[in-house]
This record gives structure tokens, sequence and C-alpha cells, in this order.
């Protein structure tokens, strides 16, 4: 296996010992600045770092550590080969210096191009080994801030039942590990997510494994162990608790009820010891429902406009009714006065653009206007801020995520400015699924517009540059000899060579991941397998100016005009793929594909990028409202997972 680019914040995922804990809590507004990586961090921290099968080792550092004491540390303790590994974090492999790792961070150790048999074990010490080496507490949350006050009462519940004999209980449903923790009394006051018993994961106990940590997960823009921190993100962005998301926070928690399977087989461990791994833990809410059990039409309108609120800002890919909990506030009885809570976030924040699902884009309470309370909220929101909260919190978290974040923020708060309802926006977000094809939403197809007008302004201004210097060279070639005529006729200078694509050598297109068809060719799966999970397609000439339409042209309800056709490229069999325009939530997962990056683009250019993405919006408002009046109800493809 040859992890691309593993997550340093695969925190999520695995623990299967951590050792020293250092005590000395990271300071809160630690760090300052755009690049997450330029606060520097030279004092003793401590840091967890994991192996893509799941094993964490938590290490104390100190100033004169380096990426190669780091590995050597975790040679003896596990007997790992480090000449053909790498540490990362985050985006960021660490090739020696370490001064960029902060406290309580968790780090990433792969073997590279590694090559094992099924019946490789995990390396991990024993019980015994663990409990010796291991001087934290039981649980203990990875960052200490005050953001997760809440969390922390829920942890010495938990300790204090857990030293008194009550053990957590293994929950039978979803397809990943899941535990509820419970206090002394035997209440259930959490729900434990280790990242590396996600699906897919090393240490699944369901059967659903098979990859490595950082590898396509679920959806192929959400990595395999990166869910844990995502469930955390959506309870930070949950400003005032607007949404109602339950508490959460990432810890390490050690106890010998997790899963470990005895190799990459997915096979379970015959003996149970004490393990330490890194989860989301999040607060469990009592509730009589979720959203599946009963008709929606009594939910409260505020609710569902502030549960889709924070699902457009965090794309939220995975809006079931499934994961609603909905509590009465009447007591026993009729179905009366309810509370909705969201909860399983893991699908959030992919790495691109995604379509996302959103089980009350057809509610009815959907179709209501904002409350100007609703829409003070939205106004308020500063996706900069946001962005930079989770870099301090999260610091593994991907940039491509933020970016997410950042634009989907933008496009709520621009939307809701001009107008639109909850159901309206959900609608753009989400692309449209015809005749067994998939096609971009709205929200892409701006995004795409942007794109193509970055890339003309950038070329332009290169162009320009090139024939500043190329005239430079007219003038003052032949030695001293001075051209007499300094401003020469334009058939006079021969036109510059073409400038290089700003997309970088070879002509690919880092902007989409697609195929543009009248007919498709077939590609196997284990070709297709072998592709980077986002990579691109083609030159930007050759496709921009097909796919880059106007906004006129791409518009609802203009059944005459011609769009486009896209195939996504399938990750199950064509047998599962289903001519309907909706799909349950026990189908299983539809293609995913990626028509717009944004992670590929540097700073000037996302700047340059979002200035356009704002001008472009508001036609496109004023299309929709035009295209959508006494239009029926259009055609999408759900991509819903019970998770």
């Amino acid at each position: 296996l040859h992890l691309l680019m593993s997550r340093k914040f695969d925190s999520p995922v695995q623990t299967e010992m951590a050792v020293a804990v250092f005590k000395s809590p990271l300071r809160s507004g630690e760090y300052h600045g755009t690049n997450r990586f330029d606060g520097k961090q030279t004092g003793r921290r401590r840091v967890f770092v994991q192996t893509e099968t799941g094993c964490v080792l938590g290490l104390e550092l100190d100033r004169n550590d380096n990426a190669h004491t780091v590995k050597r540390r975790l040679q003896v303790a596990l007997n790992f080969p480090i000449e053909e590994s790498s540490l990362t974090f985050g985006d960021l492999v660490l090739k020696n210096d370490l001064s960029a790792v902060r406290n309580d961070s968790p780090l990433l150790l792969t073997r590279n191009f590694l090559h094992r048999s099924s019946s490789t074990p995990c390396l991990s010490p024993t019980g015994r080994d663990l409990q010796q080496r291991d001087k934290s507490g039981p649980v203990e949350i990875l960052r200490n801030s005050s953001r997760f006050a809440k969390t922390q009462q829920l942890v010495k519940e938990i300790v204090k039942a857990v030293k008194n004999g009550v053990d957590p209980i293994p929950v039978q449903s979803g397809l990943g590990g899941a535990y509820y923790f419970r206090n002394i009394r035997g209440e259930c006051v959490a729900i434990v997510k280790p990242t590396d018993e996600e699906p897919f994961a090393p240490n699944n106990p369901k059967g659903f494994v098979g990859k490595a940590l950082g590898q396509p997960g679920l959806k192929r823009s959400v990595r395999v162990g990166e869910t844990g921190f995502r469930e955390v993100a959506a309870y930070l962005l949950d400003h005032d608790h607007f949404a109602n998301v339950p508490p959460t926070a990432l810890v390490k928690i050690t106890h010998s009820i997790f899963n470990m399977n005895d190799g990459v087989n997915g096979n379970k461990a015959q003996t149970k010891n004490l393990v330490s791994k890194i989860a989301s833990l999040q607060q469990f809410i009592p509730h009589d429902f979720d959203a599946s059990d009963h008709g929606t039409s009594s939910f409260p309108v505020a609710a569902v406009h502030r549960i889709g609120i924070l699902d457009i800002r965090i794309l939220n890919t995975d809006r079931h009714a499934g994961n609603l909990l909905v509590r009465k506030l009447d007591g026993v009885g009729q179905f009366g006065q309810v509370e909705l809570i969201p909860i399983d976030h893991g699908l959030c924040l992919p790495e691109c653009l995604e379509d996302p699902y959103f089980e009350w884009i057809h509610w009815p309470q959907a179709a209501i206007p904002f409350s100007d309370d609703e829409l003070e909220y939205i106004s308020n929101l500063d996706p900069s801020y946001d962005a930079e909260m989770l870099r301090t919190e999260l610091p593994m978290i991907h940039e491509a995520c933020l970016r997410v974040l950042h634009l989907c923020t933008v496009f709520l708060k621009e939307a809701a400015a001009y107008g639109l309802c909850l159901a309206e926006i959900g609608e753009m977000m989400s692309r449209e699924f015809r005749n067994g094809e998939e096609e971009p939403s709205e929200l892409e197809f701006i995004c795409i517009d942007a794109r193509r007008l970055v890339a003309e302004e950038m070329q332009s201004f290169k162009s320009g540059a090139e024939l500043d210097e190329f005239q430079f060279d007219i003038d003052c070639e032949d030695g001293f000899e001075f051209n007499t005529n300094p401003t020469p006729q334009q058939d006079e200078v021969p036109p510059p060579p073409p400038p290089p694509s700003h997309f970088g050598s070879g002509g690919r297109n880092p902007l989409f991941k697609l195929d543009e068809t009248i007919e498709e060719d077939d590609v196997g799966e284990e070709e297709e397998e072998e592709k980077a999970w986002l990579s691109i397609a083609r030159s930007p000439t050759e496709i921009i100016p097909k796919l880059s339409m106007s906004l006129s042209n791409t518009i609802l309800g203009e059944k005459k005009q011609k769009k486009p056709k896209f195939s996504a490229v399938s990750l199950v069999s064509s047998s599962s793929s289903s001519s309907s325009s909706h799909r349950s939530a026990n189908d299983p997962l539809p293609p995913s594909v990626s028509f717009v990056k944004v992670v590929d683009m540097k700073e000037e250019e996302w700047g340059l990028f979002l200035d356009r993405f704002v001008e472009l919006v508001t036609p496109a408002f004023e299309k929709r409202k035009a295209a959508t009046v006494g239009q029926k109800q259009r055609q999408r493809l759900g991509t819903s997972c019970k998770f």
C-alpha cells in the first residue's frame, strides 16, 4: 500500500498505545496568521503518533527532538521499519524539523510502498505494556480549550464510572465501531467513535475493512480515519448552539472494549487488552425517536432552518432522517412540540465540492422564508474567522476542507441576502441526475465560470509580463547597439510565445475529475482505483470552454438548452446504479465525482476566485428565480448513507 498524503489528523483514527502525557496545555489563541504552520513550537509538547494500522504511541517532545528521533523511538517501541516511512502532520510531510507541530497533535506514520501479507498483525504493545507506559488518564480531551468545557464534565463522569467497573456498550447499528459510555448510575452519557474503527478502517469491527488510514473512504473526498475531526468541526462551527449540535471533542480514550483486528484481513483478535484510541466523543442526548419514525410536518420551522443553515455551511453530504434525533418537549403522550438534535457529521467538509444530501430539501419548512433572527445570524457569519478557528482547534484539518467551508458560507450569505429560501439554496447546491448521468450543480457551474475568469486573468497577466520582457530583449539585442526606434509598431514585434498554463506542467487541469461524454468508455474499477483520488482530467484549453458556458444556458427550466453531459466514474458495480432520481439511505453509495477543486489555487488566485464568484452569484440567483416559476420539482441523485 502506498498512502497518498496521509492525514495527520488521522488522529481520529487509532491508538493502540498512548505513552507519557505532558500536562502543559496549549495556550488558546496561540496560532495566528494564514499559514497554520507559521507558529513555531519549540517547548515541550505531547503528540500522538499513529501508524496506518491504527496503533498509537503517545510521546513527549522536547526542543531537541526531530522527525528522525521520533521515528527511532517508534522503531524501538513498535519494531516499525523507519527506513521507508513518512511522518505527516496534516498536509505537511515532516522531513526533520518539528517546530510546526502543536501540543496534543496527532501525527501519522506510514510505510511507503508497504507490502505485507493479510496475516501481518498490528504492531502494538500488550495491555500490560500500555499500563506501564501510558501515564495519562483513561480519557483525555485532545486540546485544552475553553470551547470543550461542556465535555470536561462528561469525561469526569465517564472516568468515575469506568473506575467503578461500569463498562461501555457496543453500538450494534451503523457501519463503524461506536460505543455508549455510561455514568456511575449506568445511564448512557456519551457515544464514542474510534477513528480506526470507521468503515474501511483497519480495526472496523463489522467487517468493513480493506483500506489504510488516509485513503478514500465512503466518500472519496473524505479519507478513512478522518470523520472524527469533522464531527468536532460541526460542533465548533455551531456558534451559540444555534443548530443544537451536541457537545463533541476529540479524545484519547483507553479501554479493553475497543476492537483490534488481528491483521488487515479484519479478523478480530482473540484476546481483549487495554487499548488506547483517538476518537470523537459526543454527548448522548436522550430522545424519543429519529426523523424517519414520524412525519416531518410537525417539526418546528426554526429547527429545520437552523439545521439546514449548518448543513449548507459545512456541505453536509449525509443529512438523512436517521441522524436527526427527535425529543418530545411535552412529555409522554401525543405527538406535540418537539426538539431536533442533529448528529453524525462525519461526512461534512469534503475536500472538494461534492453532491450534498439534504433530507430537509423537500420538507415544507424549507420553503418558508428565513426569519429576521436567522438572517441576522447568517449575515454575522465570518468564514475567515471560522477557518482560522478550526486551524487553531483542529490543526490536522485539511486546507481543502476550509476552502469548501469558506465558499459555502459565502454562497449562503449571498443567497440569503438576495432572498432565497433554504430549499432554493439547497437545490442550487445539489446536482441533477438525468438519464443515468450526473450533472454539476448550479453552485458548481458558478465555480467553473469563476475559475475560467481567473484563468483568463492570470494568463492575460502572464502574457503582458512576457510581452514586456520580450520587448526589452528586442530593444537590447546586438550588444550596445540601441534601437533608434524605441516605440516600434505592433507589426514589427512578433507575437510572444503562448504563456504556460497556470495549472502546472503537463497540460493537466486540476479543476475537475470528470468525463464529458456523448458516449463514455468503460473504466474498470481496478484501473480507477490506481488513479489519484482527486486526480485531474484534461487541459484547461480543452475543457473549460466546453464546460464553462454562460449561466443563461445552464439555468433550470430551459429544457431546450443543451447542457454537457457528465458521467461519474463508479465506485460500485454498474448494477447498483439506479435510474431513480432518489436513493434510499440503505442503498449502496452512488458514484462520487469531483467537478471542481479549490485547494490547488494559490492565495492570490483564491482571493481572485472569491471575488469573481461573488460577482457571478447574483445573476445566477436572478435567473433561477425567473426559471423556477411553475417549474416541476427537479430530479436529483441522493447520496445518503447510514454511517
